[in-house]
């Protein structure tokens, strides 16, 4: 059969029928015409006395030239011993090892890429659960560390880098404190990182926030921040009186509206709960009704609300009993009670964990080494003592009665109990010893309760 039997326009021009057409070209070449209108090239020929078929493209993509050409090539190939099929199989097979290739290049140099902000969104994902969602983690972050440092790719950053982000904090904006802090939750951060893939194959180097020191990144002579505040007696008292003054100076003015409203009753009464039970600030603000049990004196804790991830059962002392009756009015009962001790106000849920320590910080102002706030109280109505010790938040209530359980008396280790701190010891003996202390708790709680009541009786 003659060769170069078919034209470009006859390519073209040619029409589908009921059945699949084959046009010939010659030496083998066919334009294959389906019904549907697809053309394509198929290459007929014989190889070891057995007639196969070879497709070598779509009509559209290759043109009646190209092949011819490709034609050529597969009977030269025939010629010489060798099979197309074969040899389009190997062609495959090395183009996709080809692609292979390519594909473990790219994943390979997208991983050499990977910036330091992705490694902190898989942190953030699966190295790390705070309390607070890791709200707080992601603002100190994307504040002071990602602007800067989170589209760099993490094998180039040193511990240079990270101490001049972590200085800006300490020296220049003169947040000593905070710095100090980042400082151990970077460290956290590639602790995690540096033992998982792909982040393990960055830092063949080392951690680079190993390298950077405390005294690096604050100013000098800072020291590091180890709070032993607790409130004295008189103080106690104190602090009961600025709550019955300014709810007085409140209820008596001549107009509310403009008159400044005392602390909310829900947050004072979150207070003396902290003092009465050593408990968190945020465990107490997360609790339920329905594990509050005022008829048998009990708050029980689940370990999701928990710092330490265990349940905690508290004993409450008349003291504490008292003033969760007295929330349990606020939000317990009536049309607008909640699930909740402490709800949200304008949505679902428990109130911010951090509210009760904001409006305490907000009242005492002196202490505060910033410009007052839009929408906050800016005062020095909850200063203590004239200022002389200091600033007081709601933890400091929580090493108050800590230290007033020690002064009863109590044992070490149930003052732990009572503050559901993680127990010492090695895994073995708390493998072992189950005594869930409740009598002794029991009885602590009731010595603490009645030495507050105590102190609140005096003059």
């Amino acid at each position: 059969m003659a060769l170069h039997q078919l034209t470009d326009r006859a390519v073209k021009t040619a029409k589908p029928t009921d059945k699949e057409r084959l046009i010939a070209d010659g030496g083998g070449l066919f334009l294959r015409v389906l019904p549907t209108g697809f053309k394509s090239w198929l290459l007929v020929y014989s190889f070891d006395g057995k007639r196969s078929k070879l497709a070598l493209g779509s009509a559209t993509d290759v043109s009646l030239a190209v092949a011819r050409d490709t034609a050529a090539q597969e009977r030269a190939r025939i010629a010489a011993g060798a099979d197309p099929r074969v040899a389009l199989m190997e062609r495959e097979a090395e183009q996709a090892a080809q692609r292979e290739a390519l594909i473990a290049a790219e994943i390979q140099r997208k991983r050499e890429a990977a910036t330091l902000q992705e490694m902190f969104d898989a942190w953030i994902a699966n190295g790390v659960q705070r309390a607070d969602d890791n709200a707080e983690l992601r603002r100190t972050f994307e504040k002071d560390i990602l602007p800067k440092l989170g589209k760099l790719p993490v094998r180039s950053i040193t511990d240079t880098e990270l101490r001049d982000a972590l200085r800006k904090v300490g020296r220049v904006r003169k947040r000593s404190r905070t710095a100090e802090r980042m400082l151990i939750e970077v460290r956290q951060m590639y602790r995690w990182a540096i033992k998982r893939q792909p982040w393990k194959a960055l830092l063949i180097d080392g951690n680079p926030a190993e390298l950077v020191e405390t005294k690096q990144v604050v100013p000098a002579g800072y020291e590091p921040v180890i709070r032993e505040r607790i409130l004295q007696p008189a103080e106690i008292r104190e602090l009961r009186n600025i709550f019955a003054a300014t709810r007085e100076q409140y209820e008596t003015a001549d107009n509310r509206r403009s008159a400044d409203r005392p602390l909310q009753h829900e947050t004072q009464l979150a207070l003396w709960l902290c003092l009465g039970t050593a408990c968190r600030i945020g465990e107490l603000l997360m609790a339920r009704w329905e594990h509050v049990d005022l008829e048998a004196g009990t708050w029980f804790v689940p370990r999701e609300n928990t710092k330490t991830r265990v349940d905690w059962q508290v004993y409450l002392s008349d003291f504490a009993l008292r003033h969760f009756k007295v929330l349990h009015a606020i939000t317990g009962v009536g049309d607008d009670k909640s699930e909740w001790c402490f709800p949200a106000r304008h949505q679902k849920g428990h109130v911010n964990v951090k509210t009760v320590s904001k409006q305490v910080g907000d009242r005492q102002m002196q202490f505060k080494n910033r410009k007052p706030l839009k929408n906050r109280r800016n005062d020095d109505t909850l200063v203590l003592s004239k200022g002389e010790n200091g600033e007081w938040t709601p933890h400091d209530l929580r090493r108050t009665a800590a230290t007033m359980l020690q002064a009863l008396g109590v044992s070490l280790d149930v003052i732990d109990r009572c503050q559901n701190h993680v127990m010492p010891g090695s895994k073995i003996r708390r493998h072992y010893m189950h005594h869930d202390y409740a009598d002794e708790k029991r009885d602590a709680w009731c010595k603490l309760g009645a030495r507050i009541d105590a102190i609140l009786a005096e003059a």
